[in-house]
């Protein structure tokens, strides 16, 4: 066992794990953060897909080790009033069906918007085929990104609103 300072969602969190403990579960069981999924434990699927230091991250194989100096956004952290442009995005074009893929999902999109404000359909299938939707929600997830983008826009440009 080890110990190890984190930073998650902007606070600060000391635990005691081992090493080789995959981030994900040091954010599901030992701090009970459960928005972030398990779904293959292989980085195949994108269930677990976190923000570290803005990049999106599978965290099922990381070792919590990979963290310490980072900060670390989870779809808990994403938007304190739980708005972001993607979630109001999700919601209006109701991408999901089983929504387990969903956080992934939604922390790939998110992270894929701040260096690409103004996708293509090839950049969005592009950025978002490592995150896999078992109901096959794909043709959703594209156009909900693709609102998203534009609602990042207006509010940008100070004709939206937070």
């Amino acid at each position: 066992m080890a110990q190890y300072q984190l930073s998650i969602n902007k606070k600060s969190y000391t635990v005691d794990v081992d090493p080789q403990m995959p981030l994900l579960w040091v954010i599901r069981d030992v701090l009970d953060m459960t928005g972030t999924k398990f779904g293959c434990g292989m980085a195949q699927c994108g269930a677990c897909t976190v923000h570290l230091d803005g990049v999106a991250t599978k965290t099922c194989v990381l070792p919590v080790s990979a963290a310490v100096g980072k900060q670390v956004t989870t779809i808990e952290g994403l938007s304190a009033e739980k708005l972001h442009p993607i979630q109001k995005a999700w919601i209006d074009e109701q991408v999901p069906q089983c929504g387990y893929c969903q956080s992934g999902q939604i922390m790939a999109a998110s992270a894929f918007l701040t260096k690409h404000p103004n996708p293509t359909d090839i950049e969005i299938d592009t950025a978002m085929q490592g995150n896999i939707c078992r109901c096959g929600t794909y043709q959703r997830v594209r156009k909900a990104i693709h609102s998203a983008a534009d609602m990042m826009k207006k509010e940008g440009s100070g004709q939206g609103g937070k």
